[in-house]
């Protein structure tokens, strides 16, 4: 069951084959099994084995995926870590997983010695890059010296831990994700008989390898066919129709904020995007008028909008390219093997349409939270996953998402679901982003307040907005206030961070 026999697998069946591409590099599949065997083995002299924790803080490169390989080959859990993170939350991860080796470059050396005296079962430290730094292990050295090494791929179990990921805090403290090789393996499953994959396949890699949107959707699936990753260390929408032009990609993951720069790039029409099949979206609802616009940009690929957490190894439910226009708004049926139900407060399934609690149950839901029984009890009481989303199932069985469960505003009596406000404003052309908040009112309790960021050059009065939605939306339902901001405080994963919206509305009544 070690992931790291995918390697061993597709080494033998396309040694020659390209299975990592970018940043000025090709790899084939016989290079890459030299390189994981080599670093496996330093990571051996160094006394690191089966569970132990290896942390990873980089910016997208081949490196990566070669060191998820390395790690679990030798039985340890390899932790992702967001670059974005100040110090002091890198630091609570660090810590609260137990990692003992970190693996980084120097961009983020100073971000990581501010906490080395604070890691408190840190003991090795791994720098890519040909600089040598005192307390640093050379990432390339230590590689060349083991060339030629073949250690052993440690043998796993289906509910052994392969990756250990914590949530993006939207809502609380990052909390550690225990994903198991079963997680990956069902979820890779899924996903090759969703899309038909094959070693044919070009993923190109946008999102960040940290996010399950950048590493698994449908990367590791890529991997596991025999497939190859396009990767580029960010996300630039120049660079991406470059990437997906020279080497004709055939799939990829977007955000919807990445999705809605990739439309607004004035020289889309100059590159040639028929290779690309399929695209997987995620992160947060897409906006209805986007899936349009999609099929003018890409007309012969299939739009999967999808929903996924990184509890499931994401990409849960996909909408089926038959529907695209058809259930235009849902995020469709749940892949192989995973069950969809929606639940009321009592854990009692609900009827067709009825609004409820997504809850999930099947062999990709994780293992539970690390060192925390109480919300692994919570999240997974009755037997099933509940995500503290709000959404419905129509009569047919497609997945609608409503909201996240604690962003529900409830004015007068009333719920408001914020995509249903924000889908109508998303219809103003001048309109780039948009997020709908509940704020406190002394006789409602909450009313309905707008983010707006306008594309460059548009203009757009509150008034504005505040009329159009009165056309579209039940009164309660019309913001009563409209601000208009520069950009959304986002995740990696392009999910709107709401609680710094609030926390931003909070401050100005304040000062009001």
């Amino acid at each position: 069951m070690n992931w790291s026999l995918v390697v061993d697998r597709n080494a033998e069946l396309f040694p020659d084959k390209e299975c990592l591409v970018g940043l000025g590099k090709r790899v084939t599949w016989r290079q890459l099994k030299e390189r994981v065997n080599s670093l496996a083995q330093g990571l051996l002299d160094l006394g690191l084995g089966s569970g132990d924790v290896i942390s990873i803080l980089l910016n997208n490169c081949l490196e990566y995926v070669e060191m998820t390989f390395a790690i679990n080959k030798i039985g340890a859990i390899w932790l992702p870590l967001n670059y974005r993170l100040h110090a002091e939350e890198i630091q609570y991860i660090l810590n609260n997983a137990d990692a003992k080796a970190l693996i980084t470059e120097p961009e983020y050396v100073p971000l990581v010695d501010s906490s080395r005296g604070n890691l408190r079962a840190m003991k090795h430290y791994l720098l890519l890059g040909a600089e040598i730094r005192d307390g640093w292990i050379q990432y390339e050295g230590m590689i060349e010296r083991h060339l030629g090494a073949n250690p052993p791929n440690v043998e796993v179990g289906i509910d052994d831990l392969h990756r250990l990921a914590y949530t993006s805090g939207t809502t609380a403290h990052p909390k550690g994700v225990m994903l198991t090789y079963g997680n990956l393996y069902w979820k890779n499953i899924g996903h090759i008989l969703l899309f038909g994959m094959t070693e044919a396949d070009r993923t190109l890699v946008v999102g960040p390898l940290y996010h399950v949107g950048g590493m698994d959707l449908p990367g590791t699936g890529t991997l596991y066919c025999g497939g190859c990753l396009v990767i580029l260390k960010r996300f630039d929408t120049k660079e991406v129709l470059k990437a997906i032009h020279n080497e004709k990609a055939t799939n990829m993951w977007l955000s919807p904020a990445m999705t809605i720069m990739l439309f607004n790039e004035p020289t889309f029409k100059e590159y040639n995007v028929s290779s690309v099949r399929f695209i997987i979206d995620g992160g947060e609802k897409m906006p209805e008028a986007l899936i349009s616009k999609f099929k003018e940009n890409f007309p012969t690929a299939w739009f999967a909008d999808a929903y996924g957490l990184t509890e499931t190894v994401s990409g849960d439910t996909f909408l089926a390219k038959d529907k695209m226009l058809h259930k235009i708004g849902s995020v469709g049926k749940p892949v192989a093997h995973l069950q969809v139900r929606i639940m009321d407060d009592d854990n009692n399934e609900m009827g067709p349409n009825e609004l409820g609690e997504i809850c999930l149950k099947g062999p990709k839901v994780f293992k539970g939270y690390w060192k925390n029984p109480t919300a692994t009890e919570e999240a997974l009481k009755s037997g099933w996953f509940h995500t503290e989303d709000i959404g419905k199932l129509d009569e047919e069985g497609f997945l609608y998402i409503m909201d996240r469960k604690k962003d529900m505003i409830i004015s007068g009596g009333e719920n408001i679901a914020s995509p249903e406000v924000e889908r109508v404003i998303y219809e103003l052309p001048e309109v780039l982003e948009a997020a709908i908040i509940g704020i406190p009112h002394p006789k409602w309790l909450e009313i309905p307040k707008a983010y707006v960021v306008l594309m460059k050059g548009a203009k757009l009065s509150a008034e504005d907005i505040v009329q159009y939605c009165s056309k579209k939306l039940a009164k309660f339902k019309v913001p009563k206030e409209v601000e208009f901001i520069d950009s959304l405080p986002r995740t990696s994963s392009g999910k709107v961070l709401k609680r710094e919206l609030r926390a931003r509305s909070e401050q100005g009544a304040k000062k009001g």
